[in-house]
């Protein structure tokens, strides 16, 4: 079914209340969801429609809303839609309601603020200035705090989530008057932020002093300056991968080209988010210096050197365990084969909370070969295990195809702690791995046997010092500490104190 999709013009001060749609009363088959992806590109008249590649070249990132707003030297112009990039935006819409030399966009998985149209990005605001559009990847620790100081002070807020705090700070008297508000503004913020901001005259790229999530500077063959999240964005518009965004740097790009300025330095030791090596980024994508694919086989090869097991035939679990696989199979030498296939054309599943309605979804989502599986037996490679019971599933899925062991094998640690930094990892009593031994894991599980990659080994791989990255979902340590825990729906909890 089609969605409307409204256009977003920048609403005045003390517009419209905040959006109050009903939560969806499923439950949805739960996956492991990273914020989102960005993009934004300045100079060419066809802005609006290289920003759409960039966006479609990482859905993978967000499907829940995609946006865009665009720039035309004067005024900004945005529209905004719940579902897929190509179901949001059509030819006309990108060629005639788009028009303009400069744009960003944005796609969305909800990880502060539910899946709501008030809550999709770029966010398009008016202050005294003029017109801001921001699109953001990570979570801000304090957006709970300096929410409730700023709605004490009578601030309305139009959505649930915590980019629009960045806005506000923005907007406030004091720091307009200044020549350069940004950095003022970005020092107030906690916690992931990797920011695209878009004036009529420039826009303004920044990333966190920590480096959490992956922010990169690219260039088109015609020589516009480009900005992603992932490189494969770079690869879909023919662009060039130059360098990332740095931690604590603001690149800002206008008429005048591109320059760089600092408004922290950056942490002594980063904190770079594994799980984007591990399930989030494209395969295609270079994180952190380093191709997704490449570091994904490794960790393969690594898990096969720490947890090897005589079997038939190693498979991969669709579609993110596949390069671990791989490595797997090549340092254990037993043989890689296909026999679970994705349906592609199933999108995401509301389901009922029951385990018979679980294993339905699963059927809807992953064909099971049983000529290949039959009779042998099968190491599997998944990249991660979160809350388990659609692991579970697929791996009930398997067992009826007639396998006859089954032997789960994770590409990295047990997930023990929830990450407030922009994944959106259920609270800690809900992880499978918490307070649980790998023993009663592989129970529940219902295989025939359960390793994981060591944290050490994971690291391992990896290709900066050990203390660069963040492990706080799998080891309990949060280099940035958290003060006051604040949930997925925080805000909607607010709203409903408030009535």
């Amino acid at each position: 079914m089609a969605v409307s999709l409204p256009v977003l013009k920048a609403p005045a001060d003390g517009g419209s209340s905040p959006c109050a749609e009903a939560e969806d009363a499923l439950f949805e088959e739960y996956e492991k969801k990273e914020k989102c992806g960005l993009f934004g590109i300045w100079g060419p008249k066809e802005a609006s429609q290289i920003c759409y590649l960039g966006l479609f070249a990482q859905q993978h990132r967000g499907q829940e809303s995609a946006g865009m707003v665009v720039s035309d030297g004067v005024t900004l112009e945005g529209h905004a839609g719940m579902g897929l990039v190509s179901q949001v935006f059509s030819p006309r819409m990108l060629r005639e309601e788009l028009a303009g030399h400069a744009a960003i966009g944005h796609v969305r998985y909800s990880t502060t603020g539910s899946s709501k149209l008030c809550n999709a990005q770029p966010l398009l605001r008016q202050y005294l200035m003029g017109p801001v559009a921001v699109a953001h990847n990570g979570n801000l620790i304090n957006a709970q705090l300096l929410r409730r100081q700023y709605e004490e002070h009578g601030h309305i807020f139009q959505s649930t989530t915590d980019t629009e705090i960045i806005v506000h700070l923005l907007a406030k008297p004091t720091h307009v008057e200044k020549h350069d508000p940004l950095p003022h503004v970005l020092k107030h913020l906690q916690g992931a932020f990797s920011l695209i901001f878009l004036f009529p005259n420039r826009l303004e790229a920044v990333r966190d002093p920590w480096g959490i999530r992956p922010l990169v500077l690219g260039k088109t063959s015609a020589g516009h300056w480009c900005v992603a999240s992932e490189t494969c964005a770079f690869d879909a518009i023919d662009a060039e991968f130059v360098r990332e965004v740095e931690p604590g740097e603001i690149v800002r790009i206008d008429e005048h080209g591109l320059s760089s300025r600092t408004y922290d330095l950056p942490a002594p030791e980063r904190a770079h988010c594994v799980f984007e090596h591990v399930y989030f980024a494209n395969p295609a994508s270079r994180i952190f210096g380093q191709n997704v694919h490449m570091v994904r086989e490794a960790l393969g090869r690594q898990l096969a050197r720490e947890a090897p097991v005589p079997a038939d035939y190693v498979m991969p679990m669709p579609d993110s365990g596949r390069s671990a696989a791989l490595g797997f199979a090549k340092e254990s030498g037993t043989q890689f084969e296909e026999g679970i296939v994705p349906n592609r054309f199933v999108g995401r599943t509301f389901i009922l909370p029951g385990q018979a309605q679980r294993d339905r979804a699963v059927s809807m989502k992953l064909n099971i070969i049983p000529d290949v599986i039959a009779k042998r037996r099968i190491v599997i490679v998944e990249d991660s295990v979160v809350r388990g019971t659609t692991t579970r599933s697929k791996m009930r899925a398997i067992r009826r195809a007639g396998a006859k062991e089954i032997h789960l094998r994770v590409s990295c640690p047990p997930i023990r702690h929830p990450c407030f930094y922009g994944i959106d990892f259920p609270t800690k009593e809900e992880l499978i791995a918490n307070n649980r031994t790998v023993d009663q894991i592989r129970d529940f599980l219902e295989v025939d046997s359960l390793a994981y990659l060591s944290l050490d080994g994971m690291l391992s791989c990896m290709k900066h010092r050990q203390s660069d990255y963040c492990t706080a979902c799998w080891s309990g340590h949060y280099k940035i500490p958290i003060d006051s825990q604040q949930s997925k729906f925080s805000f909607e909890r607010d709203q409903l104190r408030m009535f």
